[in-house]
């Protein structure tokens, strides 16, 4: 007498059935207009604790490399600021939730995990559910709901990745364009030098530099190598460039020269950074070269057979507010004469064997191949440098710049 007809199942299971109908169709349409995650949150919680009648519930999300409690209903004790995530990893499955899981866990019955390509994306859990013949049709509604909302909040969130890289992307070619724009790719070749420049950054673009200027009689030129990688060393460096081709317009003498262009830096890093520097000046009347290494690897001079280190000069710049001493070095050009400048990605290069592209090796490069143009020195020095490095990938930017002087003629 006081049992439930066959008649009130069959209303009952219609009415659930047609409640599912509805709430998958609204579901799904809220989905089609895009709306977002807390709206799709919301909607969850609605159609959980008012049509499926669920007295408690809590919905976890992997946010920012966490586990976090985005949505809930009737909670007992309030698990929002608690880190479960280390619990949360081992329910694999939908499972009744035994005595011994973590006590904050301990207000629900069930756990209906979500797995979207074999990892987890959300985590549902049931307090207080009817043991009745509608509860596990119910649990299965609730997976198929909890799935459909977890798998569309993951493709916002890869969408929206997608988007976020595609615009890194798009920023990182501008900023290549830029960076490109900066360095020379046109370089000069008359009866008095010629001239051949190399770029090869680490992450598209770099902080590594070089210039050159005509001026009158004289040639400068130039390399340096801003500490850092990336955008941010590329940043710093076009605004040295900017710093560099205004005092040069001034034409200082070396010392001078230096020490403002210290002064320039140091505005810049404000001591964080430091950029380590080489110009030479090369007058085709006088047939005399003068530079200054602020702090960079020697460059390369051969000459008369002979191959001389150019190391004279001064501390990096951009690191103390004055530099103690700057020693300009001179060297005569009576033959004619090769010199090569570079960054320290060049010489720190290593292969397989852990081996390094040491000075001495470059230096030997140098004197077999002195006799070829200077474009050819450096196309076949980047090749000799791939095949050097084996399946080693570049650890640095390389920069080199190579200036082969006739004008003793």
């Amino acid at each position: 007498m006081g049992g439930i007809s066959n008649m009130d199942l069959l209303e009952r299971e219609l009415y659930l059935k047609t409640l599912q109908i509805k709430s998958l169709l609204y579901i799904t349409q809220s989905i089609n207009r895009n709306v977002s995650s807390e709206e799709l949150f919301k909607i969850y919680t609605h159609t959980l604790g008012f049509e499926l009648q669920i007295p408690r519930m809590a919905l976890f999300f992997n946010i920012d490399d966490r586990w976090q409690c985005v949505t809930s209903k009737d909670l007992e004790n309030e698990i929002s600021t608690f880190d479960l995530s280390s619990e949360l990893i081992e329910f694999d499955r939908i499972q009744t939730l035994s005595e011994d899981v973590h006590p904050l866990l301990q207000q629900f019955d069930i756990v209906i995990p979500i797995f979207h390509k074999e990892e987890p994306i959300a985590f549902s859990f049931i307090g207080e559910i009817e043991d009745n013949d509608a509860a596990y049709e119910k649990m299965q509604f609730i997976s198929t709901i909890t799935s459909i909302i977890a798998v569309a909040i993951e493709n916002k969130r890869l969408f929206k990745n997608q988007l976020e890289q595609e615009g890194l992307a798009r920023e990182m070619e501008l900023a290549i364009q830029v960076q490109n724009m900066l360095i020379p790719s046109d370089f000069p070749i008359n009866d008095h030098y010629e001239l051949d420049g190399r770029y090869k950054p680490h992450h598209g673009v770099g902080g590594d530099y070089f210039d050159f200027f005509e001026r009158d009689d004289d040639l400068l030129f130039c390399i340096a190598d801003i500490s850092g990688k990336g955008v941010a060393a590329a940043l710093l460096m076009s605004n040295f460039q900017a710093n560099l081709r205004a005092l040069i317009s001034k034409k200082l003498d070396p010392v001078a020269f230096i020490k403002d262009l210290n002064q320039s830096v140091l505005k810049i890093t404000k001591s964080e950074k430091f950029i380590t520097f080489f110009i030479g000046r090369y007058c085709k009347k006088d047939q005399k070269l003068t530079y200054v290494s602020a702090g960079h690897n020697p460059s390369i001079l051969l000459m008369n057979g002979k191959v001389q280190r150019l190391s004279k000069g001064c501390t990096i710049l951009g690191y103390f507010d004055e530099i103690p001493a700057i020693e300009v070095g001179e060297v005569f050009i009576n033959d004619e004469a090769l010199l090569f400048t570079y960054t320290d990605g060049l010489t720190d290069q290593t292969n397989n064997s852990g081996e390094t592209f040491t000075l001495e090796l470059l230096e030997q490069f140098l004197i077999k191949n002195a006799h070829l143009p200077v474009h050819d020195i450096n196309e076949k020095l980047m090749t000799h440098i791939e095949l050097f490095r084996e399946s080693i990938a570049y650890t640095d930017d390389i920069a080199l710049l190579t200036c082969k002087i006739y004008s003793w003629t």
